[in-house]
């Protein structure tokens, strides 16, 4: 239960805090390239359990599609 509840202070899950956390010590290990989603999707399973559709849907919630490299993907 606790890794799907958001945390009070920014709004993100448990899940979305190891997606983001795994996310940046790959592309820093790629020098700063883009990380193919598979990579991801295997090297998140290390730490939580979750289908190839839930990282998809936690990926698009955290706006980690469809922009160009550079850009955040916020307009805070």
């Amino acid at each position: 239960m606790r890794d799907t509840l958001p945390d009070a202070r920014d709004g993100l899950t448990r899940i979305e805090r190891v997606i983001l956390h795994v996310l940046n010590e790959t592309r820093r290990e790629l020098g700063g390239r883009d990380v193919p989603t598979a990579m991801l999707y295997g090297r998140v399973l290390e730490y939580v359990n979750l289908s190839e559709a839930e990282l998809q849907m936690h990926l698009t919630r955290l706006g980690a599609m469809g922009h160009p490299p550079g850009c955040s993907g916020s307009n805070r």
